[in-house]
């Protein structure tokens, strides 16, 4: 009994069967969201309003052909997905879904999940060095020349709420603004909240964002090479943290879940899915910018804006405010 209730929690709830389900849901909302903003409909006939197709879209690549460059090295290029997919949903974990403390949360957590989050871009990276493939290294030179430019602001950004509840466990942050009744605190909080926003929007190569990617210069950059059920697993991998970015987003920022078992767990849902939508925002409303664009606009405001905003929030704690 005592191996059972881990494995469910990894495998089941809030691991990966629920990481996937809802995640899929997500990603079918990102795309009805950026459709309709196009003035189009979006998914629509797989299965209720086109609820499935992310699903089908998946199981898809699963039956296409496994292939594997013959120049590439093998090993690597295969464990590349795994290792991916595995970072992002042992990230999810760390997450405070519903009002229990996480089976695995400590002080000290919020340090762990940031570098999980880091992990799939690095995981990008080597996919496409192991791939040997022109345009998947030149993908990949681009996920690590991008990954140099956002870090530190995502850093810096997810640092503000930490300091204002004083810990850094992320369930205590998350129920700071309810516990001591300050509430107000996630106001003063924007200007981290914006970085952080734009920062998992490149995290996750999303428009404007998507430079490593870009199919009109590099083909499929770094996943140029990967097929079948290899690139489905990277699929999965972008989905889930797509999730896991925006749920703890969420979480730090906009409180964690003022209730019960069930309420308290669907707010934090209904806050995860109002980050997507923003998300999907930023992707309708710009076009893809060049690579030293996104260098200079991170290092030259968002680094900075999120500074200014810890600094802000260092003197309200030092004065006694927060």
């Amino acid at each position: 009994m005592d191996v059972v209730k881990p494995l469910l929690y990894i495998l089941v709830f809030p691991g990966f069967l629920f990481q996937f389900v809802f995640s899929t849901y997500l990603e079918w909302m990102d795309r009805k969201f950026y459709a309709r903003m196009q003035n189009r409909r979006g998914p629509l006939y797989t299965g209720y309003a086109g609820l499935l197709q992310p699903v089908a879209d998946i199981l898809k690549l699963f039956f296409k052909e496994d292939i594997v460059p013959a120049r590439a090295d093998r090993f690597m290029f295969s464990l590349m997905p795994i290792l991916g997919l595995a970072a992002v949903v042992t990230a999810g974990l760390y997450l405070p879904v519903w009002l229990f403390t996480p089976y695995n949360s400590f002080e000290g957590d919020l340090i762990v999940v940031l570098y999980l989050l880091s992990l799939p871009s690095l995981v990008l990276f080597l996919a496409g060095w192991f791939s040997v493939s022109p345009y998947s290294l030149i993908g990949a030179t681009r996920v690590l020349t991008q990954l140099f430019a956002y870090e530190v602001p995502f850093f810096l950004a997810l640092l503000t709420p930490a300091v204002v509840a004083g810990s850094w466990q992320i369930r205590t942050i998350a129920v700071y603004p309810w516990t001591s009744g300050s509430w107000w605190v996630i106001g003063i909080q924007l200007l981290a909240f914006l970085v952080a926003l734009l920062t998992l929007q490149a995290k996750l190569e999303r428009v404007p964002f998507d430079i490593p990617e870009a199919e009109t210069e590099v083909v499929g950059g770094p996943l140029t090479e990967y097929s079948g059920k290899k690139l489905a697993m990277f699929r999965i991998q972008k989905d889930i943290l797509m999730l896991v970015g925006s749920a703890f987003i969420a979480a730090l920022f906009l409180g964690g879940f003022p209730g019960g078992l069930w309420i308290g767990g669907l707010w934090l849902l209904v806050k995860t899915s109002i980050v997507v939508f923003l998300l999907s925002v930023i992707r309708a409303s710009f076009a893809r910018i060049r690579i030293d664009q996104i260098v200079t606009f991170s290092w030259k405001y968002l680094a900075p804006a999120s500074l200014v905003q810890l600094l802000v929030v260092l003197i309200l704690k030092g004065n006694g405010v927060l």
